[in-house]
């Protein structure tokens, strides 16, 4: 159509103060809707990131802008495609309907072509990830880099610095709103020459990368074994968008083996945190929970957070732990997955996962690295071809096709591992199933035991303190040792402890103070972490790790098996004396 013009962008002085505490975390800014909605609060935000851009690389830019499809995602989206033209912005992309997932923007910066042959050099996300959405409910804006991974620290600490001295803001107030819910381009022309917005099609890019990485015929045959029955949960949230064109489109799943695929501002009023607490249907319908359902529960089922970068994978009756699922992916992926046919570069977990990674990594000679927790440091070493695969404890697993963790992806390399160990059996008996693969990886690489305690809003001050006396601790483990005999004889000895600090051999950078470690002589480990100490106290993170090479010994039950191990790490840190608490918030 006609070029629309808009005649003037209007400079914006901030009257009012400042607003405190827009500092992003790893991943992004997150708070209450009705913080977003204060006047001027977003546009604050948005104005001090183009800011800590330069304006160089904010001029001629393309720039995604899309989310998880939350509440107040829709009107934030149009602020921002006013303030991108004001500040130079060349273009700027949209998901139909304003949605994306995080790793479908990721994919959509490294490879997407525009219709003029653009690229696009960055992206506004729009999201709060596992959080729940709603008008009382909590929004999320992150910014992402030409490597479609979440800014640094760098850009992330200038941001955050503008946002406590930003005047003014810059906005087209004339530019009218872009209709997203229909693809296409419409082109602007005013002061700053002619500005596009391209709303496109949210799944395309992503669906076409899935298929440059996945045998999607293998995984067809799979499914359209009447023996194999599969389950996905989106959570309400925006891997729904994905659902139906990957699992139903191109592999021909049953639509009935979709469950909450519609995404919704509010997720259904649901938490979009996929993990044995939130993703209640998916857990019942796998048999997972107390009632004893009437019907076979099916052999695969799967779930994602809100922006559909976490995933749960789950067997009939059985939970693999996200520790467990990045070391299975790693020992099959050259196998099972053509993307990784020529081998892994390397392997990467967070310091709190459980070793199980390190295991294989020892096992098949791979290069293997233990970082802090925030998925930039994996960004780094894929950056530098020298990860292939990694993952971490929170339900978070990916590789280097981008730069943020990939719930679907999860998910295809499982549904790819077990197409691989079927390919001769679907006609058989019996198909090899989540368990089996479980199991015989433990029988190869012994069993990790794992579970989490989470102490939510402890006072922060005797977090600190808790913190404080485990380093003191570990000054003298001869009597470390002496305590820990005293509390259980067959605990094994701890041969090494130090607070983690991390180097990396990327650039060099060093993050210290990432959380307090106890190894045992038998692989064995515990591992403390202050969590964000917010307005509501701090919360303590306490990881307990039981390592069990022997065959016969690895199907215990998990709770019976790390029952020592907890102990000793109660009593060890006097968890009751400084916390006041007997029982932590939440088990994992």
């Amino acid at each position: 159509g006609d070029k629309k013009r808009w005649l003037c962008s209007r400079l914006v002085v901030l009257k009012r103060h400042r607003f405190d505490g827009q500092k992003p975390g790893t991943s992004g800014l997150r708070k209450k809707v009705k913080v977003f909605k204060q006047p001027n609060y977003l546009q604050n935000f948005v104005q001090s990131t183009f800011n800590a851009l330069t304006t160089e690389k904010v001029r001629g830019a393309t720039l995604v802008v899309s989310g998880d499809g939350r509440y107040f995602s829709k009107d934030a989206i149009q602020i921002i495609i006013k303030m991108a033209a004001a500040n130079g912005v060349r273009r700027v992309w949209v998901g139909q309907n304003g949605l994306l997932s995080t790793p479908a923007v990721s994919a959509v910066i490294r490879e997407r072509i525009g219709h003029d042959g653009s690229k696009a050099t960055g992206a506004f996300i729009l999201t709060a990830s596992h959080n729940p959405g709603g008008p009382h409910e909590d929004f999320g804006i992150k910014y992402n880099m030409e490597n479609g991974g979440p800014a640094p620290e760098a850009i992330t600490d200038k941001i955050y610095e503008y946002t406590t001295t930003i005047k003014e803001y810059l906005i087209a107030e004339g530019l009218p709103d872009v209709d997203i819910s229909v693809m296409g381009v419409t082109s602007f022309g005013g002061p700053e020459g002619q500005f596009d917005v391209e709303v496109f099609d949210s799944a395309n890019d992503y669906v076409k990368l899935m298929k440059s990485i996945f045998d999607f015929q293998s995984i067809q045959k799979l499914l359209s074994s009447p023996k194999f029955t599969f389950c996905y949960d989106a959570l309400h949230g925006v891997g729904g968008a994905y659902a139906k064109p990957i699992f139903v489109e191109e592999l021909g799943a049953k639509e009935s083996s979709l469950l909450n695929c519609t995404p919704k501002e509010d997720f259904g009023g649901g938490h979009p945190d996929p993990n044995l607490t939130y993703a209640k249907e998916l857990v019942a319908r796998m048999g997972l929970d107390k009632s004893n359902t009437e019907h076979e529960p099916p052999e695969f089922g799967a779930a994602a957070d809100g922006d559909a970068d976490r995933n749960m994978i789950l067997g009939k009756r059985f939970f693999v732990t996200p520790s467990d699922s990045v070391a299975i992916i790693a020992a099959n992926a050259v196998q099972a997955i053509p993307y990784f046919s020529a081998g892994l570069k390397g392997v990467a977990r967070s310091m709190p996962t459980s070793a199980a990674l390190d295991v294989v990594a020892e096992h098949l000679n791979l290069k293997f690295f233990e970082v802090p927790t925030g998925w930039k440091f994996f960004g780094n070493l894929m950056d530098a071809g020298m990860c292939s695969v990694c993952g971490e404890e929170s339900f978070g697993t990916g590789s280097d096709h981008i730069r943020e963790k990939d719930g679907i992806w999860a998910v295809l390399a499982w549904l790819s591992i077990l197409a691989y160990k079927n390919k001769d059996n679907l006609s058989g008996e019996k198909l090899v199933t989540v368990e089996d693969i479980v199991r015989k990886h433990w029988a190869t690489y012994g069993r990790h035991y794992y579970t989490r305690y989470d102490y939510e809003n402890v006072d922060a001050g005797a977090a600190k303190e808790l913190m404080a006396y485990l380093v003191k601790l570990q000054s003298s483990l001869g009597d470390v040792n002496k305590t820990v005999k005293g509390i259980h004889s067959d605990v094994s000895s701890i041969v090494h402890a130090d607070e983690f600090e991390y180097k990396d051999p990327v650039d060099g950078s060093i993050s210290k103070h990432q959380g307090i470690r106890y190894l045992f002589e038998d692989g064995s480990r515990l591992v403390f972490r202050l969590s964000g100490t917010g307005s509501e106290g701090a919360t303590i993170r306490l990881y307990i790790e039981q390592y069990e090479k022997d065959p016969s010994k690895t199907g215990r039950d998990s709770q019976e098996a790390l029952a020592p191990l907890v102990e000793v790490a109660l009593k060890l840190s006097k968890m009751q004396e400084f916390t006041g608490r007997s029982a932590p918030t939440v088990i994992t």
